[in-house]
């Protein structure tokens, strides 16, 4: 800590050297090495969006599959060589692409992606703080990223294949290399891969909360943070707290798949050999794996919630509704989320006892959330607003939450949920809530900050195409699914054809199918948007453009290693003074007036 405190002084006081000292930066140390935190937020992005185009390309080539069993796509043998035969999708490779395409997205994407990139850009800039409290473990932090990433990658080309067990790995399948050709070599490249990406997050996370906790600036008390801020804080404490007990499961997979022990193996027989595994339980590895699983969901959701509640403030030009109210209900759901794990888990045999305690404490997480979703609400009521990209992709996210969320009280009732369980029913919940809408969540984000982080804006236009195409194609995709899991239709299966109950939603299938086509080639849009404007993009000519209160847009429009040339800005107030005693907007920098008094 003493480091960090002596980098603010020379940093503050000091400022030739420091000046003098950044001529001399070549290109490795500035944007390959860099420890600068906002260098660092946009490797994790570009990062991000790769695996993304990658996490999005698996999924349109299992849809194929499914919106068209029956016929064949000779470019798919082109490319893919063996895993498509004859132009279409084998069976194993099926269960590959749906494996990788959501430890992809919900890992790779949607929380180093969302996490890393806005919990570096955002957390010095409006805490006031001229770095992470530690650059040096900020910079490993993503080069583990990146090296989970180049492990993760490089299973995709082993000859039997990447890992095809599901995103969630459960033994015995996984366990056992002759199980199937997903679990041999692909698997050990899967768990090594993970746990490079758990040491990635760890170093993140308490990197993020020594920064919150040490490095605000005179007068920047915890309530008067802005409340992404507040949510990057909870998902940090999320992720330290439980991707440990991920990792100890990843590490006793690896013993049970390559060291002959028995944590998840017992009285398995397989291709007629009975194997000598016993006393292990594969229910265990499912109670390792959803202790991390559930606040996982949290930790990709609640940096989305923040940075919507910032932007629908900004975007209303009125305070967010309930500042109290959101930092309780965050903290709420943070607790909630460590205590709800056996949901997942109903279908197991559980005790129904036991299952009536976390079917209440599921429910539980409903009243937070409801408090948030009224208080946003609250916020877009009789406000200003103006419909920025951004701003629309905040409400967007609000709507999906809403509907997302509300499928989620079906499935924590554990009655329902028998029927329920791994139907279309689930993917149609989860992808919808924490899916999309944290994708949504990050749209509003990077189309927000973006003037912040490149100094250029991003192209309207394509903005709300982008919007309008992704929010119609995610509904007209996700919310049929619905109905085919009430009817029972199971996921995870290659083919539906043969079943007479499930061959009326042949037409249903094609339809979902040729949407996310549609929504996949939109992203793409988004990407060109993206790397176009870092270059060609209108540029930025105001300090604050969107005119908010927080303290990133005290600072330059491009600003340098430090943050704020001259002394760091005093703070006075909470991030929520708009539409105030006649002005439309009172930055926290700006002292109280005399008869003023402190909103929150």
């Amino acid at each position: 800590m003493s480091n960090a405190a002596t980098l603010h002084e020379t940093d503050v006081h000091g400022h030739d050297a420091h000046h003098e000292h950044h001529h001399h930066e070549t290109f490795i140390s500035k944007y390959v090495f860099s420890q600068d935190h906002k260098m660092i937020s946009k490797q994790f992005i570009i990062t991000g969006i790769i695996w993304a185009i990658i996490g999005g390309l698996f999924s349109v080539l299992f849809r194929l599959q499914l919106g068209y069993p029956d016929s064949t796509f000779p470019f798919l043998e082109d490319i893919l060589g063996h895993w498509a035969k004859g132009g279409k999708i084998q069976p194993e490779f099926y269960y590959a692409l749906v494996t990788m395409h959501g430890t992809i997205l919900v890992f790779f994407v949607l929380t180093a992606g969302l996490s890393g990139t806005f919990a570096n850009f955002l957390i010095p800039l409006q805490i006031g703080a001229r770095d992470m409290a530690s650059p040096m473990l900020n910079m490993l932090s993503y080069w583990f990223f990146f090296l989970a990433s180049i492990i993760m990658f490089s299973s995709l080309f082993v000859e039997t294949g990447p890992a095809a067990g599901g995103w969630t790995i459960y033994p015995p399948l996984s366990a056992l290399g002759d199980a199937s050709q997903g679990s041999k070599i692909g698997m050990d490249l899967w768990l090594v891969s993970m746990a490079m990406f758990i040491v990635s997050s760890l170093l993140g996370g308490l990197n993020y909360i020594s920064t919150i906790l040490n490095l605000r600036t005179k007068g920047m008390s915890m309530a008067k943070m802005p409340l992404t801020v507040w949510a990057l804080f909870f998902t940090a404490v999320l992720g330290v707290l439980s991707f440990p007990v991920l990792l100890s499961g990843a590490i006793l997979l690896l013993f049970d798949r390559n060291m002959g022990t028995s944590f998840f193996l017992s009285d398995i027989v397989i291709n007629g050999k009975i194997l000598p595994n016993e006393g292990g339980s594969p229910i265990l590895f499912q109670h390792l794996f959803w202790f991390l699983g559930h606040p996982e969901v949290y930790i990709i959701l609640l940096p989305a919630m923040g940075m919507s509640s910032e932007i629908l403030s900004v975007n209303s030009r009125k305070p967010i509704f309930g500042y109290k109210a959101m930092v309780g209900s965050l903290f709420a759901i943070t607790l909630l989320a460590f205590l709800v794990w056996a949901h997942h888990m109903f279908v197991t045999g559980l005790n129904p006892f036991l299952g009536a305690f976390f079917v209440l404490l599921t429910l539980l997480i409903a009243l937070p959330s409801a408090i948030k979703v009224f208080n946003w609400l609250t916020t877009l009521w009789r406000a200003n607003i103006r419909f920025t990209p951004a701003m629309m992709f905040a409400i967007g996210f609000v709507s999906l939450f809403i509907s997302g969320g509300l499928t989620g009280i079906f499935l924590g009732n554990s009655a329902l949920d028998i029927h329920l369980h791994d139907t279309y029913f689930v993917v149609a919940h989860f992808h919808i809530v924490m899916g999309v809408a944290s994708f949504f969540g990050m749209f509003a984000g990077v189309y927000h900050w973006y003037p912040k982080m490149y100094g250029r804006y991003l192209n309207t236009t394509l903005g709300y195409i982008h919007f309008w195409i992704t929010i119609v194609g995610a509904y007209l995709i996700f919310w049929p699914m619905h109905y085919e899991g009430l009817a029972g239709m199971p996921r995870r299966y290659y083919d539906y054809t043969g079943w007479e109950s499930f061959k009326m939603f042949a037409g249903l299938n094609q339809f979902i199918s040729f949407v996310a086509m549609i929504v996949f080639a939109t992203q793409l849009l988004f990407v060109f948007n993206f790397f176009y404007s870092i270059f060609k993009g209108r540029k930025v000519t105001t300090q604050n453009p969107w005119g908010a209160n927080t303290l990133e847009w005290t600072t330059p429009i491009n600003p340098g290693h430090g943050n704020w040339p001259g002394e760091i800005p005093e703070v006075f107030r909470g991030a929520y003074d708009y539409a105030k005693d006649g002005h439309e907007f009172i930055p926290q920098n700006v002292p109280l007036g005399e008869n003023e008094t402190e909103s929150h």
